[in-house]
């Protein structure tokens, strides 16, 4: 496995500061954004595209380093009802998968989308209950109308331009469970898999383990976040795991984001690990930084130092003993 970083997170760097931070920190790899909710600070999508010249530069800069590139990830909702904020969303996308392709880039990562409840809908509309019948109405339309027809033109892109599409697994979204990852990808196209944060899957109550079990088998995970969760107990009490506080209400949130090992043991982190190597994912371990009570340095740099202790960096041997 390789250690790497979303890079969003020193957005305020100069693109080459940025690789030579990353690279004094001990990792082999980034993950750049393109575009949607994590911006495009060090990746310029019409440039790169336009100019072949750019682009050998901007990969020179990364290889040059003994870096490499995991994947271009522009999440956003291109199937949001506000039509403007949804064609920015799917031009990154498309962008992003035309430039993977002419940079060897295996993964484009983004969020499936949700669309509203139907045409006329301004918002976005994520059912999460079954009853009132409604809701399974909603879920029903969403899903043959928009979720499915999009995303199998968007596989079929993917699959001329030989790149694989990482959809994060994240609340909000019509994609945000093992389940609804391999529906998704039986009614499209392989091309189709998970960015895996399990981040997302604890304060849903999904063990990252057992949904790595579950991935795995179907080859389906594409890309891995490194990213923890504190969940407080008392506070899941009072407002339950489905809580609308704003991320800033820290005292009083039902869980909020953590970086690796301070929000589940490095026990359980190993455990991962481990989950990863024996399910048949050997790819890049992409950090994440979202902790609302740390600095993103030192935020960063913990999660470095914990995830060095249980990264596989070796292939196993044969085994001698048998």
């Amino acid at each position: 496995m390789k250690l790497g970083v979303f890079t969003v997170l020193f957005s305020d760097k100069k693109f080459e500061e940025m690789l030579d931070y990353v690279k004094e920190s001990g990792l082999d790899s980034v993950e750049i954004g393109t575009g949607g909710y994590p911006g495009d600070a060090h990746c310029k999508l019409d440039e790169l595209l336009e100019s072949k010249e750019k682009r050998e530069s901007f990969l020179n800069a990364v290889t040059s380093r003994g870096l490499n590139i995991s994947s271009l990830s522009c999440h956003g909702n291109p199937l949001s009802p506000d039509k403007a904020f949804a064609e920015d969303c799917h031009q990154a996308f498309v962008k992003s998968i035309k430039l993977a392709n002419l940079l060897n880039i295996p993964v484009v990562n983004t969020f499936s989308g949700t669309p509203g409840a139907s045409e006329n809908d301004q918002y976005p509309n994520w059912p999460v209950a079954p009853w009132p019948n409604d809701f399974q109405d909603i879920l029903k339309w969403q899903w043959e109308e928009k979720l499915i027809p999009y995303w199998k033109e968007m596989a079929q892109l993917a699959d001329e331009n030989g790149v694989k599409i990482g959809l994060e697994l994240h609340g909000g979204f019509l994609v945000h469970t093992p389940y609804t990852l391999l529906k998704l990808r039986e009614a499209t196209s392989d091309a189709i898999g998970a960015n895996l944060d399990p981040s997302h899957l604890w304060w849903q109550g999904i063990d990252p383990v057992g949904a790595i079990k579950i991935l795995g088998k179907a080859n389906a995970i594409h890309h891995f976040h490194a990213k923890d969760t504190f969940i407080d107990q008392d506070n899941v009490n009072m407002y339950g795991l489905t809580d609308m506080q704003s991320y800033g209400n820290i005292q009083t949130r039902s869980w909020n984001f953590r970086s690796v090992g301070l929000g589940h043991s490095m026990q359980e982190w190993a455990n991962i690990m481990s989950a990863l190597r024996t399910f048949g994912y050997d790819y890049v371990v992409s950090i994440e930084h979202e902790d609302p009570i740390m600095s993103i340095e030192e935020g960063f740099a913990t999660a470095v130092r914990n995830l060095q202790t249980v990264l596989y960096r070796e292939q196993p041997n044969d085994m001698w003993w048998v």
